[in-house]
């Protein structure tokens, strides 16, 4: 029998969404590896922000665009079917060729502006239209063919079990419950920015049902949201209806 070729997911999302407990669900398959971000040093270094960890996270991973792709492509360890990236929007850089990730099966994970916006300044002291992702994941969808399936943060926590079921399928791999719980703390594929950010993933075993949150914006931060919010629009009108 000829070995089938394994399943490379890319998960595209902007930052204060629940992407790193969707990469916990995934890291949890018995059949899966996962990379944490691995676009970040190369944001880092391309940009010269001031984030946590920013001298260890250039040091932990390839600054040169063409190698993280290479890294993407590589040969899996022997008994791996799934490759799954966890991969942020923003750290793409403006223009950048996204060809090659028409290679992969490409998924986006959006989130309501206001409610990613509120969630980014508790962390940060400034937000721009370009931190949050929402115009990057815009233009990824226009740069790939096969138009990639969007899954809303809000609708997926109503429903994880089904997303997930869902999206096993269009995969063409099997589901597992493992996908739904998992142990808590740290793992060696977290990023090393991980003690800065992951406190509340460290402590989860699964996903947390959904609730509304309130929202209080300055008028710097509410006009942030504001222009993102077209962007989220188009995605979510777009985004995948389990009924």
């Amino acid at each position: 029998m000829t070995a089938q070729p394994p399943v490379r997911v890319a998960m595209w999302s902007g930052p204060r969404n629940i992407s790193t407990a969707m990469m916990r669900a995934w890291e949890n398959r018995p059949d899966t590896v996962v990379v944490d971000e691995p676009f970040y040093a190369a944001f880092l270094h391309r940009t010269g922000l001031d984030h946590p960890a920013a001298a260890e996270v250039i040091a932990s991973q390839p600054t040169d665009v063409d190698d993280v792709v290479a890294g993407l492509a590589a040969p899996l360890p022997e008994g791996v079917a799934v490759h799954y990236a966890k991969h942020m929007t923003h750290h793409l850089a403006p223009g950048q060729d996204l060809s090659w990730a028409r290679g992969f099966r490409n998924v986006l994970l959006v989130r309501d502006p206001a409610e990613v916006v509120a969630s980014y300044v508790r962390s940060r002291e400034a937000c721009e239209p370009e931190d949050i992702g929402l115009l990057q994941q815009v233009a990824l969808l226009d740069a790939l063919d096969d138009e990639p399936p969007v899954i809303d943060a809000t609708d997926f926590l109503r429903d994880p079990e089904g997303h997930l079921r869902w999206l096993c399928e269009w995969l063409g791999i099997d589901f597992t419950d493992r996908m739904l719980h998992w142990p808590a703390g740290p793992r060696d594929s977290d990023g090393v920015w991980a003690p800065h950010w992951y406190d509340a993933v460290w402590a989860s075993t699964g996903f947390a049902a959904y609730a509304p949150r309130e929202v209080d914006l300055s008028p710097h931060d509410a006009a942030v949201a504001a222009a993102c919010r077209p962007a989220y629009e188009r995605l979510h009108a777009r985004r995948l209806r389990l009924s």
